[in-house]
């Protein structure tokens, strides 16, 4: 089976880390609250911050926070059983598209932690054209907008949903997952 893989918020927990330091920097730096919508994906879309503040946020915390960011609790070893089962696995990201070191810090958390996978696609902007491309069987990720698009296109999509996203709609071809384990048992029984 040919399994596509996000991997900022799948594979890397790096939405979270960023959700952290957004919600410090939202108290601390901008002593307020500019919360408009916690299910919102991207941080741009959860504050009501300004242009200068977003880049100032941008500035001080997305290169740091991937040197803190860790694995997504069991995506290692869940990664290497299903490496082990016989499926390819492609990891296809935008990270990358909008700073390119994002893309090599990624590579060095790979290779720190023993991870390969058949292919990587970086800046991915159309993960839909991608996953069509590569007859992707089963395609993993976070953003539910995304998750929305490649189901509605009958292609079977995990959405790895973290407690404050935006709940979608299950369906035979949309199934909502919180971890690594749930993705396994999902894989398993195919």
């Amino acid at each position: 089976m040919k399994i596509g893989i996000d991997a900022d918020g799948v594979i890397l927990d790096y939405e979270r880390v960023v959700r952290a330091k957004a919600e410090i920097f939202d108290l601390l730096e901008l002593k307020g609250n500019g919360v408009v919508n916690k299910e919102e994906h991207h941080f741009q879309k959860i504050y009501n911050w300004s242009e200068t503040q977003i880049l100032d946020f941008i500035n001080k915390f997305f290169m740091e926070s991937n040197k803190v960011t860790p694995l997504v609790a069991g995506a290692k070893e869940v990664i290497n059983y299903l490496k082990q089962d016989g499926h390819e696995l492609i990891v296809i990201t935008a990270r990358g598209g909008f700073i390119e070191e994002m893309k090599d810090a990624a590579e060095e958390i790979f290779a720190k932690n023993n991870l390969t996978f058949d292919k990587i696609y970086w800046k991915a902007d159309d993960k839909l054209s991608i996953c069509q491309k590569e007859n992707i069987d089963v395609m993993i990720d976070d953003y539910y907008v995304i998750c929305e698009e490649i189901s509605r296109n009958k292609i079977k999509t995990l959405y790895f949903r973290d407690k404050d996203m935006k709940k979608l709609q299950e369906n035979e071809y949309l199934k909502e997952v919180s971890n690594w384990g749930e993705i396994y048992r999902y894989i398993k029984n195919l």
